[in-house]
């Protein structure tokens, strides 16, 4: 087959920097000499600043002399030509990338181009700069790329397209890159209508339709208009007389029946048995639906989820249908179903912490060391730990459980906390490892990536100073840092007090884990005077502050949330009142001491309303407490199942990390092994005896 592809066309956050390291020989005099530049510079800068965001290209250009020879130029020549870069000659654009050669924002203005180039279809400068690309982190630039391999003949064309359709449905919304990558393969028959038709499901399934009608559009494009309405009136169209006698039907009707479920499982699982529709749609199809209409149930803590997920194979489900698939049946105690769910997932997904945890869990259950409904059973000794030795000789679901477990258990996240415990140990802290040496630190303090990512940071330009950051740590070099690289950047971030690159960069760290730096308690005094004053565990007010903000002061969310404990402002004013602090005015929510008040006040309230349920309380910060009322209701579940199971991706990955990071902090504060699974408690109905809940509690 030959290939079609699209044409050629023409186309204020100031602090001192490293004050502890430049009064001593950490930090000689010619690492910081320069400073970042002249006042003049740094104003000129700032200015460069707003006229990029206000689109200003003329006094960009008039104003990049002022800013040469500062450390932030190659940010300030990055600013220029990034605001005329469509109209900009490919000469002036590589001259531009020259001058800032080896840095960030020569990639970055890289990536942009090389955007811009596929979208103009100039593929000769595309095959020119792509190889330059030192980041290649960009999806829709690998899917150019892999296209122009295919034609070039450099790399064979069925393999080019089992990539692009893999970037293609890992891309989560509308995107060009991809979609003209598959258009090329599907048009010379490398990638199947199949790989089209799953990228519609995925899309539609997540509530992007404008993403699956670009899909569909890539077959017929007619089929993107009868898509929209479709998504608009889902049972509408399947109510349709001529529905069943048009093209593709089985494939619109699936689709159809995907959004039906998003808002009436129970309609969509009728759909599915509907006669004319077990005539058309194929085994496979049914099968995902199954998974879909499952997944919604579960999410609803619908009783029928179980037997939804029943009604369909393993085999036709995503993985994310048979996520949902154990989870109801936690809830509902059906261990053999939750290894069968776990044993029918990818490769990469069942390497997952949690689902190598839940399926340890089922093995245990099979072997009756579990209850039902997934306690442990109090008349069974906890396992031993270690995997050496056992007194008695176990079953072989008991050996492959603790192999499981022993594989995750660690410190570091919530089901390798958990799996800790199952092996009979308790949560502590790793020994620290060597700290850097003082040449060490220097070599960090003398990167030019790091010095310009303090410069930033120094004059209030937080995005731009954690994007150089991030990438000196990890993309400057292939494979990032080293080991020892990262501890010293760690350290360095440290004493800069510039806590989330701090707890960033020991992230990255495998073997050389320093836990005061991954779990930093900066602002201790305050923190622990405020927690003894209201009584608050002062481990779980770090462990929800490093989940909110890493603890940037100024932090601000997209929806308005401030301050290192993100509180928003209703309930900023809500929480002021009821503790009586008459001088509060909005702006005051970033002021660090005013913020922790406030904070700490309402997650007490919440903690109270919530009967001193951790797990319940850190879901009512995050979502709201009329949600985490409604999720507690139903059976009582152990607090990792009930944690398991919260419909909203977002707040569950939250409460599992801010109770695992709860139990870093008590074991770093106390100087003792924690556990995990007493913080996460059980979860149920409100007990008969609390007092009726706080329904003002915002």
């Amino acid at each position: 087959m030959s290939f079609v592809i699209p044409s050629i066309s023409a186309r204020a956050w100031r602090r001192p920097i490293m004050a502890a390291l430049l009064s001593c020989a950490l930090a000689p005099a010619w690492v910081f000499g320069q400073g970042t530049g002249s006042a003049a510079a740094d104003t000129a800068l700032l200015d460069m600043r707003e006229s990029f965001r206000l689109g200003r290209t003329a006094q960009l250009t008039q104003s990049l002399p002022t800013v040469r020879g500062h450390v932030l130029e190659p940010l300030a020549r990055y600013w220029e030509m990034r605001a005329r870069l469509e109209s900009a000659a490919a000469a002036d654009i590589r001259s531009a990338m020259d001058a800032m050669a080896g840095t960030y924002w020569e990639d970055r203005l890289r990536n942009d181009w090389l955007l811009l180039l596929g979208r103009q279809r100039n593929w000769a400068d595309f095959e020119t700069e792509r190889p330059r690309f030192r980041m290649n982190d960009d999806r829709q630039v690998r899917c150019y790329g892999l296209m122009l391999d295919a034609v070039a003949g450099r790399l064979e064309p069925a393999l080019a397209a089992a990539r692009v359709q893999n970037e293609w449905l890992a891309q989560k919304d509308i995107d060009t890159g991809c979609a003209t990558a598959a258009e090329s393969l599907l048009k010379s028959g490398h990638l199947n209508e199949q790989a089209v038709w799953l990228r519609a499901r995925l899309m539609m399934e997540t509530g992007k339709t404008r993403a699956a009608s670009q899909a569909v559009a890539l077959l017929n494009p007619e089929w993107a208009g009868r898509l929209d309405a479709i998504a608009a009136e889902p049972q509408r169209y399947l109510d349709g007389k001529l529905t069943a006698f048009r093209t593709h039907t089985k494939e619109l009707v699936t689709l159809a029946i995907i959004r039906l479920a998003s808002n009436d499982p129970a309609a969509a699982a009728t759909e599915v048995d509907h006669l004319r529709w077990r005539t058309q749609l194929t085994r496979s199809e049914r099968d995902w639906l199954w998974g879909v209409i499952g997944k919604r149930a579960a999410q609803r803590f619908m009783p029928e989820a179980v037997d939804y997920f029943s009604r369909g194979s393993d085999r036709g489900m995503a993985d994310d249908h048979l996520a949902w698939k154990v989870r109801a049946a936690l809830r509902t105690g059906r261990w053999s179903m939750v290894r069968e769910a776990v044993d029918a997932m990818g490769p990469a997904q069942q390497s997952d912490p949690a689902w190598v945890y839940w399926k340890a869990r089922g093995l245990l259950a099979q072997a009756g060391l579990e209850s039902a409904a997934g306690v442990p059973d109090p008349a069974t000794p906890p396992l031993p730990p270690g995997t050496a030795t056992v007194s008695a000789s176990p079953a072989p679901e008991v050996l492959q459980a603790r192999q499981l477990l022993a594989g995750i258990a660690s410190p570091h996240g919530f089901y390798e906390q958990l799996a800790l415990e199952t092996l009979g140990l308790k949560v502590s802290l790793p020994p620290a490892p060597p700290v850097p040496t003082p040449a060490e630190l220097a070599d960090i303090a003398a990167d030019p990536g790091i010095r310009r990512a303090l410069a930033a940071f120094r004059l209030g330009l937080r995005s731009e100073g954690v994007r150089e950051w991030n990438y000196s740590v990890a993309l400057h070099t292939p494979g990032g840092m080293s080991e020892r690289e990262l501890l010293a950047a760690a350290t360095l971030a440290c004493r800069e007090e510039l806590w989330d690159r701090c707890i960033h960069t020991s992230l990255r760290n495998r073997a050389q884990v320093d836990m005061s730096m991954r779990y930093p308690t900066p602002f201790r005094d305050a923190v622990l005077a405020r927690t003894r004053e209201i009584g608050l565990d002062p481990a779980y007010v770090y462990g929800l502050i490093r989940q909110e903000s890493r603890f940037v002061t100024d932090a601000r969310s997209g929806v308005g949330a401030a301050g290192l404990m993100q509180v928003m402002p209703a309930t900023a004013r809500w929480t002021a009142r009821r503790i009586g602090l008459t001088d509060f005015r909005p702006a005051r929510i970033n002021e660090r001491d005013t913020n922790i008040q406030i904070g700490t006040a309402y997650l007490k309230f919440a903690l109270d309303d919530f009967e001193g349920s951790l797990p319940l309380a850190a879901a009512a910060y995050n979502a709201g407490p009329g949600r985490a009322r409604a999720w507690r209701e139903g059976p009582v579940l152990p607090g990792e199942v009930w944690a398991e199971s919260i419909p909203f991706d977002e707040t569950r990955d939250y409460v599992k990390r801010v109770l695992a990071n709860t139990t870093l902090y008590a074991a770093q504060l106390s100087g003792q092994p924690q556990s995990l699974r007493q913080r996460l408690g059980t979860v149920g109905p409100r007990s008969a005896s609390a007092q009726p809940p706080n329904t003002d509690l915002p």
